[in-house]
């Protein structure tokens, strides 16, 4: 363990900040566009249905297959890694955003109406702060996944912990195997603990009741 981490900690280090910046930037992109769109579709039913079925087809394609298909236009290295996990990211939190706003107690909805609130008052104060939880567990969702398709991104140059995996693999090395793997269980496992503390922070204490 000791000389692992004394011949790779470097490499290793190097490696998981590249994991987390390319994770972190396309759960990101996922939230500003999903989000956004999600509450979007809540006002336009009759699209809502194709939009979210486009982004559950675009998840179904293997992750390698998409990586691949963002060469020709974006080259090799760490944007279509993004662009491509960004893609992947869009279906839980969209999908959650959509479900959460429409399942808000109409009797709320019809109080905004009665106090006089706009259309975008009645979602900044009522119905925004009332979907927010399963929001969250949406983009909870999203960053484990996220974080654990990085990994594949290293077959297109992006870097990141799958290149340690990768190397371990070609080189039948099972500690560098380990050394990739480990770290990016224990992120996923992190990440998803902390999103976890912000979905009951922000889910309604009636909600969290029932």
């Amino acid at each position: 363990m000791i000389s692992f981490f004394n011949q790779y900690g470097g490499q290793l280090m190097q490696e998981l900040g590249e994991h987390i910046y390319i994770s972190a930037v396309s759960l990101a992109l996922g939230v500003i566009v999903a989000v956004p769109l999600g509450i979007l579709l809540t006002r336009a039913k009759k699209i809502a249905g194709f939009v979210i079925g486009l982004t559950s087809v675009l998840q179904t394609i293997p992750a390698m297959a998409l990586l691949a298909m963002m060469i020709p236009i974006f080259g090799i290295g760490t944007t279509p890694a993004i662009v491509a996990l960004f893609i992947y990211s869009l279906m839980p939190i969209l999908r959650n955003t959509y479900i959460g706003m429409n399942g808000v107690d109409p009797n709320l909805l019809d109080a905004a109406k009665g106090m006089g609130m706009s259309n975008w008052q009645s979602i900044r104060w009522v119905e925004l702060p009332q979907a927010a939880g399963v929001i969250m567990s949406g983009i909870r969702l999203s960053g484990t996944y996220v974080i654990a398709w990085t990994a594949l991104a290293s077959y297109i140059g992006a870097g990141g912990l799958g290149d340690m995996i990768f190397n371990g693999l070609n080189l039948y090395r099972g500690d560098l195997i380990l050394g990739g793997s480990i770290p990016a269980i224990i992120l996923a496992l992190v990440v998803d603990w902390l999103l976890g503390l912000v979905e009951k922070k922000v889910t309604p204490a009636t909600t969290q009741e029932v």
